[in-house]
């Protein structure tokens, strides 16, 4: 077998536990290296530079994802497609679908950059609340974040092509140079060169350049279908509106998603900066929980995704319920284990006592209910999978971003506390996973009656 096409992966036959398992574990670690680059900066910053400091750069997470995450949404929509042109063995349309979204990519990158450096600053005074003694450092932070925007979506979008063919693996070793060197910059900038904020910052955007050259290189080295010759990188126009059928709503569901935390951070605020850095701090550790679970997530897109393209209909079921096995697994693990050792953990990241009591709050509700959200995605996942993204983002914008905001400013307003500012969390997940199950069971129906109708046809 060709060098390149060893790492893909056909899910549309054999056993669908070691699989998803095998395409879930890289792509989990490949998560977590990506949330070290924030993990170094926030626990750098935090030994080194004090409480202050830490506040800045956890306090910006929400506004940079509520720029982003329409583009990340756009780039799970290229893995959808191209999943299922690779289920179904079209390779024109495959060679398509990359150029397509690669350009893509850069062009999003560009966008976010100049947004997010026209608005941001004021975004975090005006909207966010940010204190005035952490104002001029967050600033300062992603001012040189947004500096990276490019880099990062190109490695988006080139990752979301390498998971629609089954390769997980060499994002893993991507991501595992590039956190390494970032691990590295994060010392030298801080420790050494006394660069604080802007040091951190620095050091993650150059490794996400590394990591964008480096899956690019990935992609023209390629001898399969998923090969990127730049001579060919342009749109096309049938291709672009299926990413954006089926990308644009899941990006619209981040970024309402992105703006219900913002909200909440806003409300973490009004707290101070001890609980600013306790938050953050415990946000970066529940972070873990989230990529382990969200790679199970991406799973059930990409199988059901494949298997689409591939009319093996009869996969999607078992799909579901090994995913939702899964993902309960690696949420309750992972979060009990977490919230267990949690005062240890925090204590990495600033030892003081009332940042690491703020931070304990956030690790009880996430590691306790962190699994519900794996559940509820599984099921958006498949419905993604199968061709429907308007449904399950509809259905969570209500659910989840809108009942959320409606506990803001009712429960939370009458109780003021961290810990029922969090069981916004949870009460939101069970309700809007419930709906999602119905939803799902009502989307299945649909594809099979309209695979009965094209066969008698």
């Amino acid at each position: 077998m060709a060098s390149s096409r060893k790492y893909e992966m056909d899910l549309t036959t054999g056993a669908i536990l070691p699989k998803l398992l095998k395409f879930c574990i890289p792509l989990a670690l490949s998560g977590m290296l990506q949330l070290l680059y924030n993990a170094a900066d926030v626990i750098v910053v935090g030994r080194f530079c004090g409480s202050t400091a830490l506040a800045a750069v956890g306090s910006n997470g929400s506004l940079v994802n509520l720029l982003v995450n329409l583009f990340i949404g756009l780039s799970v929509g290229t893995g959808i497609v191209t999943a299922r042109f690779y289920g179904a063995k079209d390779s024109e349309k495959i060679r398509r679908s990359v150029h397509t979204a690669m350009l893509l990519g850069v062009m999003a990158g560009l966008f976010v950059m100049v947004v997010g450096l026209t608005i941001s600053g004021w975004m975090l005074e005006h909207v966010m609340g940010v204190p005035e003694d952490v104002l001029p450092l967050a600033k300062l932070y992603l001012r040189i974040i947004f500096l990276g925007m490019p880099a990062q979506m190109t490695y988006n979008f080139g990752a979301s092509i390498l998971r629609a063919v089954g390769d997980t693996k060499r994002s893993l070793y991507i991501l595992s140079v590039s956190g390494l060197i970032n691990v590295v910059l994060n010392l030298i900038f801080v420790t050494v060169l006394d660069m604080s904020v802007a040091g951190v910052a620095l050091a993650t955007i150059i490794s996400q350049y590394i990591s964008a050259f480096r899956v690019v290189r990935c992609l023209m080295h390629s001898d399969s279908d998923i090969r990127l010759m730049p001579s060919e990188l342009r749109m096309d126009v049938s291709i672009l509106k299926q990413f954006v059928r089926l990308g644009l709503p899941a990006g619209a569901q981040s970024v309402m998603f992105s703006l219900s935390n913002m909200i909440i951070q806003t409300s973490i605020n009004s707290f101070g900066t001890l609980a600013m850095a306790g938050n953050a701090a415990a946000q970066n550790l529940d972070g873990f929980i989230y990529n382990a679970k969200n790679s199970v997530y991406q799973g059930s897109i990409t199988f059901t995704s494949q298997n689409v393209g591939a009319r093996q209909y009869d996969r999607i079921s078992r799909i579901c319920r090994t995913a939702c096995v899964v993902v309960t697994v690696i949420g309750l693990g992972l979060g009990l284990l977490t919230f267990g050792f949690g005062r240890q953990l925090l204590a990495i990241y600033d030892p003081n006592p009332e940042v690491i009591e703020f931070g304990m709050i956030r690790l009880f509700v996430f590691g306790c209910t962190y699994f519900l959200n794996g559940i509820m995605e599984v099921f958006v996942g498949c419905m993604r999978g199968m061709g429907s993204s308007m449904l399950p983002m509809v259905v969570t914008l209500v659910g989840v971003c809108g009942l959320r905001i409606v506990w803001i400013y009712t429960i939370f307003a009458a109780f003021h506390t961290p810990m029922v500012l969090y069981s916004s969390y949870p009460v939101t997940w069970i309700l809007t996973g419930i709906v999602h199950f119905f939803c799902y069971l009502h989307v299945k129906r649909k594809l099979l009656e309209k695979a009965g109708q094209q066969e008698a046809a």
